[in-house]
């Protein structure tokens, strides 16, 4: 009741009692006064809000007013009237507070009912409310009956007076809906009042979201702990029941207003869908906090997790599989993406998916909504690649188990829409359905009716089908016995009808198409332009025409001509220097796969392309689209937002797949020439020179900007241990976009190896990190073809995307040694701070397999650089760093990196890691970064190194055990780590390798070997009696380099064993000569042991000499010298060389055919070293080959007789020497002649020595050898043999038929020598006359396995030599043709005896040259019969 000027009872009453003295004298007497007065002027729903709003009094006037209770008022009025009226005090009450809600509520100038009061009306109700509390205090308040009232209201209850009802503890939600009279109409009324509660908060306009957020989160806790009760508290009360089952349908309905809204998002306005998001507040987890029983609330979610998926299950599987492209996560309505995220916070991933799994198996269900949910899963969830593989290989076991379709659709649909978001997320179709049926061991294989059954049911999905997916089943179809091809080819019929219906010809199939690619089926004019790009690749790399396009140019005509050479033949301006695009038209135009008025067309197009430029009247190049591009950056900026405020996992997943989709269009929009390769297509990259389109590059840039830019943005706020998983997922989705690669991979190749030395910190920074983040996802990234330029002589192998960093950042220079230093500090302390929080064994076991050795580059070079560029950090670390390097101080402009490395060396930490055998950088991989350096450009003196690898060689790593990469202390193992090394590192690819040669050694590490090896012969001798030999472990390992290498292709083996043996060479040279030979003993004799080195010299080091028959003069003078230094180990150092030289005789001829090769230059050399030695005559066996020297040269020059020697080859040898001396070689003409008796053998072996000469003129004209001169020697001396009636085509025989002195011979010729020897024989066929045939009954077929040698080594595209001088003369095609005629004129003139010795070689003669062998089966026939004939008259 208010007074004058609307102040209240308690106001007035204040006011008047300043004024006077109250009349009455006691508060007993001023309370019964009042009470007579509400008597007569009472009101008591007034007086309940009057009370309630004095509850907090503004004024205390004196102690004779706290006695003054307002409740007392109330409370006395209600009792009185209550007797007045016969009812229970409670009940009165309870009816008064009714009427005062009814009328709090009805008074809203609204017009329409609304969720929430007014500021007047909330402030009404806290006054009521307050009177109620204190009624109930006292048990003066009936709460059932208040209840049952307010069903009873007229008007339905406004929420929010609901709401304050049950937060003040008067009437709770659960208690009301218990005494609700019809249960459905109070579900409508929540269900009409929450909407309307979520419409009124979304309402940005609205200033009561917050209040409406408490109200939703405080109704949505009762709905969860009575819908959702644990099973112990079920059935306790009927009206218990009914709460549940309001509360349960209060739920489904507001679930189902929020999917109808989905369906509509597009149609529906802001307003409703910021309404819908509003109520989605509802499945957030911390929102019940410890309120809610933990099983109650993963039933909650569970629930609704399978209603949402069973939701209005209308769609077939045929439109599934048509539509379930639109359903991706990019695309799918954020609503429900949303929906989803905060459902599955709830669970693992494996529980989700499990959840999934059961309700497909149990449910019909909304296939939009379960595959929308499979991608929200793979893009938000890590681990759920993996469970999905396994979910979709237990449903395909299920399904050929039970010959269930069901399965089988569900398992297709799966593994497709998980292929929708990228293989930076899960694999691509085409990959999981060449494993799961591409070979024998899938399901299908089992037996026919699984064929039949996989047959069936893809046969049922044709009339469905996209067209990318067929061309997956067509081009890699499931694997079929040949029994059971038919049925395959049944539906390959099928799906290329399927395809024609959609206009998709299987004939404008790219050569190089991509059918792993989500999308819909690229225009056969983009996939062309895509097609010559892949083309010119391997047209680059191998110099030939790609076999695909020839293929194409014949089977598939259509598209060849149609799409294919439009593409190719481009107009535009050509280039001076022809390129890679010119070569492959010229080539295709000489193999005719041009037409002749299509190729002049463009050649006329370029030509009017070059006059427009000329003019300046060309258009400029049109602008691409940049919407995309600032669309993809603006996406990029967002992302950059939620890093650094911390958003959760899934909110940063859920914008990397908005980044993803944006990123796909603008490579899409900024160039036609997309994505060429197919995803096991290696990338190429031109080291030397690498090109980037401007429209990629801006692309790439831009992604490495804000990558670098996120990673400061987020380092500012927290290291990068706290970071999240952002930046490693956002590197992921860049290396699932395939057509990305080459030109991200091509731009980091810029910025490591060419602009290096001059990026900045931030740079350094963010590339750092960005390469660590790159290499864990090195299985999304193919091998990289690294182009290296001319230093590159045949295609290397597709390198691993460590390897190719470890072929970028190598430190050869000053200013690469500074930016290594940096990168690799930089890089390594990202390393440490991401998992700083870890223990040492969590660090270890954190880091992906991936990083380890290769990808870890970065650790490796800092253990190779600190101490080389520190001399603080070789020596033991007695306390660790006062100040450890942090993230943060990496970022300041004026960082000493080199004291910033000492620092990150120093930490503990650190050295703990280096410490793990995985992390350590061993011996060898030390001698390979070693050896890479230029010691003219080297940041260290000469002096400085040399202290540098005496302390790695002698202190760190020789005492080291081999599990921390050392050597044991072994020097013969120190020596094989070198020596492996520098072998290694030659054969290396030399980019920028300061133009040294690759098959050149570096002196500094080979004098440290030369010292391991003197310092290794300082070891005890063998002691007497001991007959083995010491171990060659030198030749032991060069041997097992040579028989345990596989380079590839047979060219890439053959170079690379020539390369091999010419640094074998080089190094054994390089060594002390008595390393060479060993001592061993021989009863109590020490004798020398040459045994290693003549099977090396046998097996292998003859066959890198150009001669043929002769060592290299560097390795025979080691030998020689060698041989003489061992000798100071035996007794009787003459003897010792002449038994290790009468050995050689018959053992390794070719040493000594080498020594009379080059005598005239060995011959002081050993003299002065002998005398140098010993003092005394020269050994008996070295004599005498200065001996047969000198008898040559006499007998040139004076005429004196020539002894021969046993053997006669040596004399031989020593001859062919001499002459080789003589210019011109008249004198050898004149002494041919004086030749006596009994030289026979020695002319044989002599024309051997003339014929590889001849070879050698042809493959190695530089060594000095006039192949015409060798000719006419060789014809001088056949001459003379045939002169003489001597037997010489035996030479032409094999080596183990020959006789011994031609067996020697031949056993002497290197491999390559022996395999030309047709070459020479036919070289001598102008000298070959008929008397031949009948006085060497061998000669056919000698001339017969020439021939066919000759043909082979043609055949297997052996390119036979040409000579230098005259690049037309002897062109093997003229060479085979007159070796040809010359034998088919020979065959008729033959002896029976000489046809009958062709039999064996007849069947291979036929099978390469049909006519040849048709005479040769024609002329041996009658010779058959005549001996048969022969044969049967002796009976």
């Amino acid at each position: 009741m208010a007074g004058a000027g609307g102040r209240s009872w308690r106001d007035l009453l204040a006011g008047r009692a300043r004024k006077r003295r109250s009349p009455f004298g006691s508060g007993a007497e001023l309370q019964g006064a009042a009470l007579r007065l509400l008597d007569q002027h009472q009101n008591l729903a007034d007086l309940l809000l009057e009370v309630g709003d004095s509850a907090q009094p503004d004024v205390q006037d004196g102690a004779e007013h706290q006695g003054v209770s307002p409740e007392s008022f109330i409370v006395s009025v209600l009792q009185e009237q209550a007797s007045k009226l016969g009812v229970p005090t409670a009940t009165l009450a309870a009816k008064n507070a009714i009427a005062n809600v009814e009328r709090i509520c009805q008074d809203s100038a609204s017009p329409s009912r609304v969720p929430l009061l007014n500021s007047d009306q909330r402030k009404r109700l806290t006054c009521l409310l307050q009177t109620v509390k204190g009624l109930l205090a006292n048990n003066m308040f009936c709460r059932s009956l208040f209840c049952q009232e307010m069903w009873k209201m007229k008007e339905p209850l406004v929420l929010e007076a609901v709401w304050h009802l049950h937060s003040s503890d008067i009437v709770g939600l659960a208690e009301l809906l218990e005494r609700s009279p019809a249960g459905p109409a109070a579900v409508e009324w929540l269900c009409s009042s929450l909407c309307g509660l979520c419409e009124q908060a979304g309402d940005t306009s609205c200033g009561d979201t917050e209040l409406a957020q408490r109200i939703l989160s405080d109704f949505a806790i009762v709905f969860l702990q009575h819908g959702f009760e644990q099973a112990s508290e079920l059935g306790r009360k009927v009206e218990l029941q009914k709460v549940a089952y309001i509360c349960r349908a209060v739920l489904q309905r507001m679930l189902a207003w929020v999917l109808d809204a989905v369906g509509k998002e597009k149609q529906e306005d802001v307003s409703m869908v910021q309404a819908v998001r509003f109520w989605l507040n509802v499945f957030s987890v911390p929102l019940y906090g410890s309120v809610a029983h933990p099983d109650s609330l993963r039933q909650f979610f569970r629930h609704t997790l399978t209603e949402v998926l069973t939701y209005n299950p209308v769609l077939k599987v045929s439109d599934a599989i048509q539509m379930q492209k639109e359903w991706s996560f990019t695309r799918t309505s954020p609503l429900l993406t949303a929906l989803y995220r905060k459902l599955l916070v709830a669970f693992s991933v494996k529980e989700s998916i499990c959840q999934l799994q059961q309700v497909l198996e149990t449910h019909e269900v909304n296939w939009q909504h379960v595959l929308s949910c499979v991608s929200t899963l793979v893009v938000c969830q890590a681990e759920a690649e993996q469970l999905f593989r396994d979910l979709l290989s237990h449903l395909l076991l299920k399904a050929f188990g039970n010959y269930d379709m069901e399965n089988m659709i569900t398992a297709f649909l799966i593994a497709r829409q998980a292929a929708l978001e990228g293989p930076a997320v899960f694999m691509p179709y085409s990959e999981w359905f060449k494993a799961s049926f591409g070979n024998a061991g899938g399901h299908h294989g089992s037996s026919k009716k699984s064929l039949v059954f996989l047959l069936e049911f893809l046969s049922e999905l044709v009339p469905f089908e996209a067209a990318p997916y067929l061309k997956v089943h067509i081009m890699f179809p499931p694997f079929v016995a040949a029994k059971h091809r038919s049925l395959l080819l049944e539906y390959i019929t099928l799906a290329k009808t399927r395809l024609a219906d959609l206009k998709v010809a299987i004939e404008d199939m790219g050569l190089y198409e991509d059918l792993s690619a989500p999308e819909e089926a690229v225009q056969p004019q983009a996939q062309a332009l895509r097609d010559v790009e892949k083309a010119l690749q391997i047209f680059e790399n191998t110099r030939k025409i790609p076999t695909s396009v020839i293929e194409a140019s014949i089977f598939r005509r259509p598209y060849y001509t149609s799409w294919f050479l439009p593409a190719l033949l481009r107009p535009r301006v050509l280039p001076k220097t022809p390129d890679g695009r010119m070569a492959l038209i010229d080539s295709l135009k000489r193999a005719d796969k041009i037409p002749s008025n299509l190729y002049f067309t463009y050649l006329q197009a370029c030509h009017a392309m070059k006059e427009k430029v000329l003019q300046g009247d060309s258009t400029a190049e049109p602008s691409h689209s940049k919407e995309p591009l600032e669309q993809l950056k603006a996406e990029l900026a967002e992302l950059r937002t939620l890093v650094v405020e911390q958003a959760q996992g899934e909110e940063v997943a859920a914008q990397l797949a908005e980044v993803s989709a944006r990123l796909g269009a603008v490579l899409g929009a900024s160039s036609q020439e997309g994505e060429a390769a197919p995803t096991c297509s290696p990338v190429r990259v031109a080291v030397a020179a690498p090109g980037l389109a401007p429209c990629h590059r801006s692309v790439v840039d831009l992604l490495l900007t804000s990558f670098c830019q996120t990673l400061l943005a987020a380092s500012s706020f927290n290291p990068p241990d706290r970071q999240g998983p952002c930046l490693s997922l956002l590197v992921k989705m860049m290396c699932g976009h395939r057509n990305l690669l080459p030109a991200l991979l091509g731009r980091l190749c810029q910025l490591i190896y060419h602009q290096g030395p001059s990026l900045g910190a931030a740079h350094i920074l963010g590339l750092a990190a960005f390469v660590i983040h790159l290499s864990e996802c090195r299985a999304l990234i193919p091998g990289v073809e690294a182009d290296f330029g001319a230093s590159q002589a045949v295609p290397g192998k597709a390198l691993s995307v460590s390897e190719y960093w470890s072929s970028l950042l190598v430190c050869r220079t000053q200013e690469s040694f500074a930016f290594c230093l940096r990168l690799c500090t930089a890089a390594a302390a990202y390393l440490m701070c991401k998992f700083s929080s870890c223990s040492h064994e969590d660090f270890c076991a954190l880091i992906p397999p991936g990083l380890i050795k290769k990808p870890l580059l970065f650790l490796f070079q800092l253990q190779h650089l600190v101490p080389r560029l520190s001399l603080e950090a070789r020596g033991v670390l007695c306390e660790e760093a006062k100040g450890a390097l942090s993230w943060s101080s990496l970022c300041c402009p004026s960082l000493n990196y080199r004291r910033a490395s000492l620092c990150l060396w120093r930490q503990a930490g650190f050295q703990e890691l280096l410490k793990e055998k995985a992390f350590q950088l061993s011996f060898r991989e030390w001698l390979l970064m070693e050896l890479e350096v230029c010691p003219e450009q080297d940041i260290l003196s000469a002096s400085e190194r040399q202290d540098f690898h005496y302390w790695a060689i002698y202190q760190r790593y020789l005492p080291a055990p081999s599990a921390a990469g050392g050597c044991d202390g072994g020097l013969e193992k120190a020596c094989g780590v070198i020596l492996n090394a520098i072998l290694d590192s030659s054969q290396r690819l030399d980019l920028g390798a300061c133009g040294h040669s690759k098959t050149s050694v570096s002196p500094e590490i080979l004098c440290r070997l030369q010292e391991l090896v003197l310092e290794l012969r300082c070891r005890p001798k063998l002691l007497p009696g001991c007959s083995a030999a010491q171990r060659h472990f030198l030749f032991e390992i060069l041997q097992g380099r040579l028989t345990g290498s596989q380079q590839g292709s047979a060219l890439g083996q053959q170079l690379w064993r020539q390369q091999e043996l010419l640094l074998h060479r080089r190094i054994l040279v390089g060594l002390p000569a008595s390393t060479l030979i060993t001592t061993c003993w021989k009863g109590n004799k020490a004798v020398l042991d040459c045994d290693s080195f003549f099977c090396f010299v046998n097996s292998e080091l003859k066959n890198a000499s150009s001669r043929g028959y002769a060592l290299s003069y560097d390795i025979t003078a080691h030998f020689f010298r060698g041989l003489l230094s061992a000798s100071l180990d035996c007794e009787d150092a003459a003897g010792g060389v002449n038994e290790a030289l009468a050995t050689c005789q018959t053992q390794c001829p070719v040493v000594l055919l080498s020594a009379a090769l080059w005598w005239p230059r060995l011959e002081p050399v050993l003299c002065s070293q002998w005398k140098r030695l010993f003092g005394a005559p020269l050994p008996e066996e070295l004599d005498r080959l200065r001996g047969w020297h000198g008898s040559g040269t006499r007998f040139l020059c004076s005429g004196a007789a020539l002894p021969v020697s046993d053997p006669p080859w040596l004399s031989a040898a020593f001859l062919h020497g001499a002459i080789l001396q003589q210019s011109p070689r008249g004198r050898g003409t004149e002494a041919l002649q004086r030749l006596g008796t009994g030289t026979e053998q020695l002319l044989v072996a002599l024309l051997f020595f003339s014929l590889l000469d001849l070879i050698s003129a042809r493959i190695a004209p530089k060594e000095g050898v006039d192949f015409q001169t060798s000719l006419g020697w060789s014809l001088q001396i056949l001459q003379c043999l045939e002169g003489r009636g001597t037997s010489w085509p035996l030479l032409f025989q094999s080596a183990e038929g020959g006789p011994g002195g031609c067996r020697v011979l031949r056993s002497a010729a290197s491999q390559r020598h022996t395999r030309l020897l047709p070459l020479a024989f036919y070289s001598l066929s102008p000298s070959f006359h008929q008397e031949l045939l009948q006085q060497e009954p061998t000669f056919l077929s000698v001339a017969l396995h020439m021939y066919i040698q000759l043909l082979q080594l043609f055949v297997e595209g052996q390119v036979l030599p040409q000579p230098d001088q005259d690049p037309t003369e002897h062109d093997p095609l003229e060479l085979i043709s007159a070796a040809r005629q010359f034998l088919l004129g020979a065959i008729p003139h033959c002896p029976a005896q000489s046809l009958g010795n062709i039999q064996p070689l007849l069947s291979t003669c036929e099978e390469l040259d049909p006519e040849l062998g048709a005479t040769l089966v024609h002329f041996s026939r009658p010779a058959v019969d005549v001996e048969l004939e022969e044969e049967l008259e002796l009976f």
